[in-house]
């Protein structure tokens, strides 16, 4: 199948905006509202995946739903007769994406940073409210409006309608695994809080100009996820204030159920902590931390000290005595630790034996075979692992 010209005999596609594993985007003119749109045209080779096709109507409609200003809206979807090509028309907004402006700048101001992470909070508390789940927040799916400077989130929907094709294991997962939550890295059902993490690690990529965790492969990132600190965003960016600071990462917990509660109490520890003001949620955060620091060798509970607030600003204060919730969240973090430490003995072993059998296999030729053809089953090897270990 080629490229039509024209979509559904409404849509004339006027120049391609974008493309990815799983579709192409082209800017178009709607020839009967007489503005312009951008019209998502599904790759070939999943035109006769059925049950994809099936999941990504339903998806489709689900978007549709939503109408938000932070919310790119659906406008249409189908199938074009005349092509037999899978289409979804959306809003077209003239702007960069965040994606884009990371690869020209490296990374964005503060207060910029943080007004594009209280808009896609905005918008996807709306969804989480409405029951839409995103499962792909990323830069490149946060639109900056070229007039208003207002973000919207792209694509909602798409990531669930291809959770179980191949594409997404072998060839989607590989190029956004830096913005998955560790639960979705298990293979778990993802939920809001998974968006909250993927925010988080957004937020983080904006003001340092790195990710939380640096990695080179699947298995790296996921041990890294599980047992390794995520360092202070103060530490690249001194004028970041630590508000803020302690705001993002308090997203980017391990545990689903100590992040924010929702969307909108993300949106507002950020605002906040713009202003070097805490919240309760991110204050909970530095108890825990606090008390944690106790079961801790007296220097690296010093590092972690020096990060508290002495006198935050604020409703909200520093407890003193903690109270049962930060002392569980507390002993929560201590096993984790434990855990950690466990789960890299094990990677060690685990790449000792791979290295092993990589240097016997290399002089049958035989390598680049196992690699190729193996992959689905080493992605899956590593969910169990994650999964049999970090209960």
């Amino acid at each position: 199948m080629s490229t039509p010209s024209q979509v559904a005999n409404r849509y004339t596609l006027e120049g391609r905006l974008g493309a990815g594993g799983m579709s192409t985007v082209f800017l178009a003119k709607d020839l009967v509202l007489e503005r312009q749109v951008a019209v998502k045209l599904l790759a070939e080779h999943l035109a006769d995946d059925e049950a994809f096709v099936a999941r990504f109507r339903r998806e489709a409609l689900s978007a549709a739903r939503l109408q938000h200003p932070n919310v790119v809206q659906v406008y249409d979807s189908g199938r074009d007769s005349d092509s037999g090509r899978h289409y979804i028309v959306m809003e077209f907004v003239d702007g960069p994406s965040c994606a884009e402006i990371l690869r020209d700048r490296g990374t964005m101001e503060i207060e910029e940073s943080a007004r594009v992470i209280e808009d896609a909070c905005n918008g996807l508390d709306y969804a989480h409210r409405a029951g839409v789940v995103h499962r792909d927040v990323k830069p490149g799916n946060l639109l900056i409006v070229g007039e208003s400077g207002a973000t919207k989130l792209a694509d909602f929907g798409i990531a669930k309608a291809a959770e179980q094709t191949r594409i997404t294991q072998v060839g989607s997962v590989l190029g956004t695994a830096a913005y998955l939550s560790p639960e979705q890295a298990r293979g778990e059902e993802a939920g809001p809080a998974s968006d909250l993490y993927s925010l988080g690690v957004c937020a983080y990529q904006f003001l340092t100009g790195r990710l939380p965790h640096e990695y080179s492969s699947l298995t790296e990132l996921a041990l890294k996820q599980q047992q390794d600190a995520i360092l202070p965003i103060t530490e690249f960016r001194p004028e970041v204030p630590p508000a803020l600071d302690r705001a993002v990462r308090t997203s980017l917990e391990i545990d689903p159920d100590l992040r924010y509660g929702s969307a909108l109490l993300m949106g507002q520890a950020i605002a906040a902590g713009l202003h070097g003001q805490y919240t309760d949620e991110t204050m909970r955060m530095a108890t825990s931390e606090l008390q944690a620091t106790r079961a801790l060798p007296q220097d690296e509970g010093t590092r972690v000290m020096a990060e508290q607030p002495v006198q935050p600003s604020g409703a909200a204060r520093l407890q003193v005595s903690p109270t049962a919730a930060d002392q569980k969240l507390a002993r929560r973090r201590q096993r984790k630790r434990v855990i950690g430490r466990i789960m890299v003995g094990l990677a060690i072993l685990a790449a000792a034996a791979i290295v092993g059998v990589a240097v016997l296999e290399a002089e049958r030729g035989t390598v680049a075979e196992i690699v190729e053809n193996n992959f689905p089953g080493q992605a899956d090897a590593i969910k169990q692992f994650l999964r049999e270990n970090t209960q």
